[in-house]
């Protein structure tokens, strides 16, 4: 079978606010878990070839490589538009997934736009991530494939005649000027009965409301709109609606390095985004989103403090055991391809901070206050006293030994200084303010003493490192220097010398294996060149700022999207995708920068 050729960013997002897949310009769906965004994919192509599972629609003419002529999302939407310009006539196919009632569908309309136009569609089904070939049946019409747990039903309207070939399931028919063929893939389990059929047009019509009315609810109003509503939506896609946890990705092993093993699955729930992501949706507007998933932290967490992890599952899971699929080549060839990740029995004291801030964040900006959550917050805080003074993985997972990463005691210091700000603000509240004051005080001095490095004016990875490590540059954003302290400003100018190549931020240098015990490199990390135009901002250079965030914005696929990482000098997406990292930073930056009214020095 043909490898997939498609770069990361070739692909576009759709989905149903459980799951959901990605479309490549080719008009294939290479990827797609049914029925959660962590189920196993029937659809693999993108981490193998096209053997793995994959379901193109394409005109004839177009054979087996070929592109399409131009894309885009309808209106404010996660409905795509795909258009193909033949010798013949122009088509398009509109891809989107309802929102689900009970069973998760794909709905793929091919809307004839002039002319006359031959059109193709291959169906590769492969379950268990491309493990699996299902057994295939006609019934009433359809076309039904079933392997254990799994059954999916295929159905067109009108009718359109299949075959089975090469073991695919293969059409081929015309459509005409205003002509519309719609095919409808629906999955449920294969013990149960099939689930009643949607109407394709009704659910496209429905799905375009539905987004029109989430979108209009954005009261960002400034420059960037269009890059801001495009990061919520996708944002708003990676929510796992049931219960409001918003996965990094909807992806697994989409390689850091083209053929390096940094390959992680990453659609689960990451404590460290939590306060960017309430943020987000905050300055946004999106309050019963932000609500959602401080409730959903709520839960995950809940619990032994010193059983707190770093991620979990979409509803929580604490049991995500990583193991790797030997029969995938991974994307472009790079192996392995994981599932599960083996990080989340790391301690990150970071996260603990992090948890602490969210809620805080919450209770500032009006969200009904959880009775439990203050009682919550005082557990991790006791926790924390006793343990911030051990080394860690830090915020970056690193697979080497733990070290005195500095941005896990800053964020140590982040939960004391919150506690405090609340009792202050709260009096009547259960706790000991003078207690919180004193371990403030305590991380704070600690940092500065062996977390800078006053040779070079730098705030340094861990305690004693010679390394530069991005996530410093949110000390001024969490308050704890100002942002005119010359070691802030030192700080800045540092990450951005020596981790900004062409201009983008990495994380920190890998030419040190030993900090992440891992071989090979990585691109250059998107949010945290958007953390490099906040911390711009406040220092004051507001110009370097705006056009830092400008030319981030020109990385956006043509759709509007956003991997983990990017590859300066080979142009190119690399890492999970679309990644809530950096689409969060993104909203984060464009709210910051307010678009008159600043000083310009720069």
């Amino acid at each position: 079978m043909t490898q997939r050729t498609q770069r990361i960013e070739d692909y576009a997002l759709i989905g149903d606010l459980q799951t959901a897949a990605l479309v490549g310009r080719d008009g294939s769906v290479d990827w797609l878990c049914l029925p959660r965004f962590d189920s196993a994919a029937c659809f693999t192509a993108l981490l193998g070839d096209e053997d793995n599972g994959h379901w193109r629609i394409a005109p004839t003419e177009a054979g087996p490589f070929g592109q399409c002529s131009r894309r885009a999302y309808l209106d404010d939407s996660l409905i795509l538009e795909t258009y193909w310009e033949t010798r013949s006539g122009t088509v398009k196919v509109i891809d989107f997934m309802p929102q689900r009632d009970t069973a998760p569908d794909v709905v793929r309309i091919v809307e004839g736009v002039s002319g006359t136009v031959e059109m193709s569609s291959v169906l590769r089904l492969r379950f268990d991530y491309g493990h699996v070939v299902p057994w295939m049946r006609r019934s009433d019409g359809h076309r039904v494939a079933i392997a254990g747990p799994d059954s999916v039903w295929l159905r067109s309207e009108p009718e359109v005649k299949t075959w089975g070939q090469h073991m695919s399931t293969r059409s081929s028919f015309t459509v005409d000027k205003g002509e519309k063929v719609a095919f409808v893939l629906t999955w449920h389990p294969s013990h149960e009965p099939r689930p009643d059929l949607i109407d394709p047009h009704e659910a496209l019509e429905q799905s375009l409301a539905d987004w029109r009315e989430w979108a209009a609810r954005c009261r960002y109003q400034g420059p960037y709109r269009e890059a801001v509503i495009r990061s919520l939506i996708t944002l708003k896609a990676l929510t796992f609606a049931p219960t409001g946890g918003i996965v990094a990705a909807p992806t697994t092993s989409l390689p850091e390095e083209l053929g390096g093993i940094r390959n992680w699955d990453y659609r689960y729930c990451w404590l460290r985004d939590s306060t960017l992501t309430l943020e987000a949706l905050l300055s946004a507007g999106y309050l019963d989103e932000a609500a959602q998933w401080r409730d959903w932290l709520l839960r995950a967490v809940a619990g032994d403090p010193a059983d707190l992890q770093i991620m979990y599952g979409l509803s929580g899971e604490r049991r995500l055991p990583e193991v790797e699929l030997p029969w995938l080549k991974g994307h472009l060839e790079s192996a392995p391809v994981r599932i599960g990740n083996a990080a989340v029995e790391q301690l990150q004291l970071d996260v603990y901070g992090e948890v602490i801030d969210s809620l805080y964040l919450a209770r500032q900006a009006g969200l009904h206050s959880e009775s439990h959550a203050w009682n919550l917050q005082l557990s991790l805080l006791g926790f924390l006293e006793a343990r911030w003074r051990e080394p860690d993985e830090g915020l970056w997972e690193v697979r080497g030994p733990r070290r005195h990463f500095v941005h896990s005691k800053v964020m140590a210091w982040v939960a004391a200084d919150r506690a405090v700000r609340t009792l202050e603000a709260e009096p009547e509240l259960r706790g000991d303010a003078a207690r919180w004051r004193k371990m403030r005080d305590e991380v704070h001095r600690e940092v500065c003493e062996k977390g800078f490095d006053p040779v070079r004016n730098t705030f340094t990875q861990a305690y004693g490192s010679q390394e530069l490590d991005a996530a410093t540059l949110l000390i001024p954003r969490v308050g704890f220097l100002p942002p005119d302290d010359p070691r802030v400003v030192g700080t800045v100018d540092a990450v951005a010398a020596e981790l900004g190549g062409s201009g983008f931020v990495r994380r920190y240098s890998t030419d040190d294996t030993t900090v992440d015990g891992l071989p090979g490199d990585e691109g250059t990390f998107l949010v945290c060149s958007f953390w490099l135009a906040d911390a711009l901002r406040l220092t004051g250079r507001v110009k370097e700022a705006r056009d830092l965030f400008e030319r981030l914005l020109t990385l956006r696929n043509d759709v509007g999207l956003l991997a983990e990482e990017y590859d300066p000098g080979a142009g190119r997406h690399l890492g999970n995708f679309p990644q809530a990292f950096s689409h969060i930073g993104l909203v984060a930056t464009a709210c910051a920068l307010e678009p008159d009214g600043e000083d310009e020095a720069g």
